[in-house]
């Protein structure tokens, strides 16, 4: 064992001597789409997990239900809300890592009510934070952040490319968005994303907390029951298989690169196995540019896979809406070998297949209770 390996093994047998052992890995929203993937994942490895999430979302009461019937031991649920900074406390107190992806995540419901948005998203960041600040020994913890921190990106030239807008600076065409890029916080939840992402960075450098931010791409994958306001790329399947129309917001050349969510959890686990040499540092997280696609070229992917191109209807610019984001991811890759793996046509193929499977089952009565209060609940479902 080296000196590294003994100062971690010493860590860790210090947390668990202050806290009693059994120690877990909260994932604040984690019966959201991310989260149910990450700790199925982390249960399939024996690991505990802590759930916190206020099952508001609609389609996470079917993710947790999926998460205790697969997982009957090492899933603990608390029902609570990050804006409780009792409840949040007494969770991350349980944990020695934090995976922080509660959110409000849709830019337009930011925009209709940015003081909910603000609570959710930098006071509830806030509170993870001063939690796990005041454990004898503070968690680590990797929070999710968003590429709308770098604003509408108006500054970068584009050129239209048959589908799709691209960049016509060289160095942005073959490499992305990189982490240099200057903050341009756009739209209130642009700004409560962004002031969280601070806060987390900060927290690193003003408490020594281990604290990495990743500012994320769209993902994609199991267990996503998009909505027009977030999670598009599985909204779009979703329309088509149910033979509705798909609205496209603006001219349909907007390109993303995507990133299939088995390639996000190997991203985190990769973090938060090298979170001591990361602590404090920002990376851009998505497929990159060899994952790059447009709204109009996902039409065209889902109509070769349904065998008819699904209808669809245009309408105005959205606030915050960039033209182009595309992830450069090697600041990642250089420090901790990270790839993606699955390339968007194989991720797309994936996600039509999981979901017209879903819509032929019934869903569990489980996933249709909502809870019947949103005051703190402890469900411990695994010992």
């Amino acid at each position: 064992m080296n000196g590294r390996d003994a100062i971690d093994s010493a860590a860790a047998s210090r947390r668990r001597a202050l806290n009693g052992g059994g120690r877990a890995t909260l994932i604040t929203g984690g019966a959201g789409f991310v989260g149910a993937n990450l700790a199925h994942r982390l249960l399939s490895e024996g690991q505990r997990v802590l759930v916190f999430d206020n099952l508001s979302r609609p389609g996470v009461e079917r993710n947790l239900a999926w998460l205790q019937q697969t997982h009957p031991h090492g899933l603990d649920v608390m029902v609570a809300d990050v804006r409780d900074a009792d409840a949040v406390e007494r969770a991350v107190a349980r944990a020695d890592h934090v995976f922080h992806f509660a959110a409000q995540v849709a830019v337009t419901t930011s925009l209709d009510d940015p003081r909910e948005d603000f609570a959710v998203n930098a006071l509830g960041t806030l509170n993870v934070l001063e939690a796990a600040r005041a454990q004898p020994v503070p968690p680590s913890l990797v929070m999710t952040s968003t590429n709308k921190v770098y604003g509408g990106l108006d500054d970068v030239a584009l050129e239209l490319d048959g589908q799709r807008y691209g960049p016509a600076d060289a160095d942005i065409a073959a490499h992305g968005i990189a982490e240099t890029r200057p903050l341009d916080f756009h739209s209130p939840y642009g700004c409560s994303k962004g002031t969280a992402d601070q806060y987390v960075r900060d927290y690193a450098r003003s408490y020594g907390l281990r604290t990495v931010v990743f500012r994320m791409s769209c993902i994609y994958g199991w267990r996503q029951f998009g909505t027009e306001d977030q999670g598009w790329v599985a909204h779009f399947l979703l329309r088509a298989l149910a033979g509705e129309p798909i609205t496209l917001f603006g001219d349909g050349r907007q390109v993303r690169d995507i990133l299939f969510v088995d390639d996000l959890v190997d991203a985190f686990l990769r973090a938060r196995r090298g979170i001591d040499a990361l602590a404090g540092r920002v990376f851009n997280i998505g497929g990159g540019p060899g994952n790059v696609v447009s709204l109009l070229e996902l039409i065209d992917m889902i109509g070769a896979l349904e065998g008819h191109r699904p209808e669809t209807a245009h309408e105005g610019w959205r606030t915050g809406d960039q033209r182009y984001y595309v992830s450069d991811t090697r600041a990642f890759q250089a420090a901790t070998g990270w790839r993606p793996a699955v390339d968007a046509r194989q991720g797309v193929e994936r996600l039509h297949g999981w979901l017209r499977e879903m819509r032929a089952q019934p869903v569990p009565q489980a996933a249709l209770r909502q809870p019947a209060s949103r005051r703190p609940t402890l469900a411990v479902t695994g010992r």
